[in-house]
């Protein structure tokens, strides 16, 4: 199934590859992997699922669920809302009422969570959260210094943000270091089978299906995977809920990782992306793996959570 889904999308060409940020106006666009891991450990894999590339967006609700674990999630929810946002993933606002951001996994609330990070952890807050993704992902994440570098010189909008933010009292650290640590997560480098392990692991209830290893607790895991089905595609989420029906984060680096509750994580690398930063064979590739596999949330055939004959008794 996973190699006839590659092999369908692999003519498409619609999308162009991200240039605002110029590192990854060099990345080859035609590249494309496919990752599934199941909640017992189980890997397969089609094209380009081992090739290099950096996170982007796509570490937005890892790097949520870390701030929800170590900061509880009153203080975290009081900096940061769980609503839509019907602007770019880049708009210059705030929510108008409680001048906090609408969600996190737009800049704003990802700028936020990370300058939330500093507060807590001062330095050690970029250390700790490659720790955190890395334990998610089952393996080392290096940083891409090339597209941080990149990120850091061209990222006049994020610093925006991060100034915006601490001019409202999001967070205390100065804007510099929150904005600082964002460019870093961004710039971490994986693979599409790296990001199936990850969505898998919280699929799995905040546990990596193939180390064993603990990465987030359950609370965590349940408010990420609830603010990712409302929030993780931008603009489309409300399309991708109706068509693909799980929980999904996109990123402009072309990676894109999708969660399907107690049962599967889906990685996908592709660097044509649209107009709103979604991968765009990313996108066709799981809603063809939806609707063959009945994946979507409320698909009768759906067998749903593994609690379920446990609760039946």
């Amino acid at each position: 199934m996973l190699a006839e889904t590659h092999q369908r999308l692999g003519a498409v060409k619609d999308g162009a590859v991200a240039t605002y940020i110029p590192a990854l106006a060099a990345v080859p666009p035609d590249l494309f992997g496919l990752a599934t891991v199941s909640v017992d450990g189980r890997v397969a894999e089609a094209g380009d699922s081992r090739h290099p590339f950096t996170i982007q967006s796509v570490s937005k609700p890892f790097t949520y669920a870390l701030a929800l674990d170590l900061l509880g999630r009153r203080p975290v929810r009081a900096a940061v809302g769980v609503q839509p946002m019907a602007e770019a993933f880049n708009a210059l606002v705030l929510d108008p009422v409680r001048s906090r951001p609408f969600n996190p996994m737009v800049n704003a609330g990802a700028i936020a969570v990370a300058g939330l990070l500093g507060d807590a952890l001062g330095a050690q807050a970029f250390p700790m959260l490659q720790q955190r993704l890395s334990s998610a992902a089952g393996r080392d994440l290096a940083l891409d210094h090339a597209v941080y570098r990149s990120e850091a010189a061209t990222g006049h909008r994020n610093r925006a943000l991060a100034h915006l933010l601490h001019g409202a009292g999001v967070f205390g650290v100065a804007a510099e270091e929150a904005v600082d640590i964002y460019f870093r997560q961004c710039s971490l480098i994986v693979t599409a089978c790296d990001l199936a392990v990850m969505g898998a692991t919280l699929a799995n209830v905040g546990t990596n299906p193939v180390t064993g290893a603990e990465v987030y607790g359950v609370e965590a895991v349940r408010d990420t995977l609830s603010v990712m089905f409302t929030c993780g595609l931008y603009d489309g989420a409300g399309d991708w809920a109706c068509r693909v029906g799980v929980p999904a984060k996109s990123g402009v680096g072309g990676g894109l990782v999708a969660v399907v509750n107690r049962q599967l994580g889906i990685g996908v690398f592709s660097p044509r992306v649209d107009s709103a930063g979604n991968p765009v064979r990313g996108l066709m590739a799981c809603e063809a793996l939806a609707e063959e596999l009945g994946l979507h949330l409320f698909e009768p055939s759906n067998p749903g959570s593994t609690l379920l004959p446990a609760l039946a008794g």
